[in-house]
């Protein structure tokens, strides 16, 4: 083989082999919409209306529907409440409103399918929930759902059957959605600890929960992620 040709080939095997691995690190990053998803919930947890504008605007410029980015919105109602959520879509509103009047026509995007499924809500919300976490619901009800067994109901139909049937939004995103809230809101680590390992098991990888901790970081601040990334730690120690 001459040296030229082995040159040549041994060119062509370098640009083969970063070629592959630049495509291993995108696999292992979050999508740009999925960064949008996190800035999004996050800032509107904390109830920052002026930020909000800013990641509303860069979520619909990243390709996030108005579908998915208002799903999202009604989605973290369930963990920072009514009054963050309903600010939050006021604010996107007049965000809507505001990129009309410079002729940006948004897309819509999907509705949330029919459920056409005669089990009870419980037990849709029930199978749900032993999807994302991989754990059978069976035995005897212990801590917080013997005590107040109402709020078991009330997180088995409504949370689990209402919120995460609803297909606008996958599993994964709905779980970005939630632990940017968790991270964000503080002093819930076991709620925390409970979605990363949903994170996990619905398909996020370690890699992107490291970079979900830097996205908080650079939102919403170094305190934020501190807390979040111990608790990822933690997580990730765990499955080992």
């Amino acid at each position: 083989m001459s040296k030229r040709l082995r040159s040549i080939l041994f060119v062509m095997t370098v640009m083969l082999t970063t070629m592959v691995s630049a495509q291993g690190d995108a696999d292992e990053s979050l999508s740009t919409k999925q960064q949008a998803i996190v800035c999004i919930a996050a800032v509107t947890a904390k109830g920052d209306l002026l930020k909000l504008k800013a990641e509303l605007n860069a979520g619909l410029d990243a390709g996030l529907t108005v579908n998915q980015i208002r799903e999202a919105i009604v989605h973290l109602y369930a963990y920072a409440g009514f009054p963050r959520s309903l600010r939050g879509l006021q604010t996107f509103i007049t965000v809507l409103d505001e990129r009309k009047v410079k002729g940006i026509n948004d897309e819509t995007g999907a509705e949330a399918s029919v459920i056409n499924d005669e089990r009870s809500k419980y037990d849709r919300g029930k199978a749900i929930l032993e999807e994302l976490t991989g754990v059978p619901e069976t035995g005897a009800k212990t801590g917080y759902a013997a005590f107040a067994p109402e709020i078991e109901v009330f997180l088995k139909e409504h949370l689990f059957a209402d919120i995460f049937e609803r297909d606008v939004l996958t599993y994964v995103e709905r779980e970005l959605v939630t632990v940017s809230v968790l991270s964000s809101i503080g002093g819930v680590e076991p709620m925390l600890r409970s979605h990363l390992n949903i994170c996990l098991n619905v398909g996020l990888t370690p890699n992107q929960l490291q970079q979900f901790v830097r996205v908080i970081k650079s939102t919403i601040g170094k305190k934020e992620a501190k807390a979040a990334q111990k608790i990822l730690d933690e997580v990730l120690k765990n499955k080992k």
